[in-house]
């Protein structure tokens, strides 16, 4: 069994001596995991940093088996992650996010969203909405996905503020006014174009509409908590667009 891909590398672990078992998140395949011989040696050691973009070539004896990776240098990611705390926290999350799904199962669109965000980290604003995109294309590819298209209750398109905690279903302003604080606030650069800038706010709405049905759906279902990553990165984001408020 053998193939060759593209690849984003997620992390990797201590395997024997002088090896380690790598995990990767490829397009085609999913994420895969497999044996890097040699990969604790200081030669290896930084092209198998997360985040770097590398040819991967798999194979072994049989399918089911573990099997050994050969690894070719596309692009590296590593040391300016280093340096961009919010990059590096949501690249970790994101790696944490990937491992609820089955191994070796594909979810291209996951793999293009994780792709978009390693050409883009170094600006944190794209960052932040990037990851409330997805944790929305997570629960979707596991069979839990919001319908933001229109109200619930009138079909109409427009003016859509608020999510349904029991539908997952997006409800139009009128509708849900009286009902506001039994609903998710549904921020509106998911819904609609704007010219405007996203502030925090935003994103804060967009990260709480998603942790509520990760929470019901996918952490507490499976007796998991939910990763005291995320709410060190969403502390980061605050700062950081405060920051940027700060600066005008």
């Amino acid at each position: 069994m053998k193939w060759k891909e593209p690849a984003i590398i997620l992390g990797t672990r201590q395997h024997g001596e002088t090896s380690v078992i790598l995990e990767i998140m490829t397009r085609q395949h999913g994420r895969y995991m497999g044996i890097v011989k040699g990969g604790r040696s200081r030669r290896m050691a930084p092209l198998l940093q997360p985040g770097n973009f590398v040819e991967a070539e798999w194979w072994a004896r049989l399918d089911e088996h573990l099997g050994l990776f050969r690894l070719e240098a596309l692009d590296s990611h590593a040391s300016r992650l280093i340096v961009l705390p919010e990059a590096l926290y949501s690249l970790q999350l994101m790696a944490s996010h990937l491992r609820l799904l089955p191994e070796r199962d594909p979810h291209p669109v996951l793999y293009d969203m994780l792709y978009f965000f390693m050409q883009n980290f170094d600006d944190p604003f794209i960052n932040a909405e990037l990851l409330v995109r997805f944790e929305l294309l997570l629960l979707e590819e596991l069979g839990f996905g919001l319908d933001l298209s229109c109200c619930a209750v009138t079909g109409r398109q427009e003016k859509l503020c608020y999510v349904s905690p029991k539908s997952g279903r997006a409800v139009c302003e009128e509708i849900g006014r009286p009902w506001k604080d039994k609903l998710l606030l549904l921020p509106q650069f998911l819904v609609q174009k704007t010219a405007c800038p996203i502030d925090f706010d935003d994103i804060n709405k967009g990260l709480t509409l998603t942790d509520f049905f990760l929470t019901r759906y996918v952490w507490e279902a499976r007796g998991i908590k939910q990763p005291s990553l995320r709410v060190s990165l969403i502390q980061l984001f605050e700062r950081r667009f405060c920051m940027e408020v700060s600066t005008f």
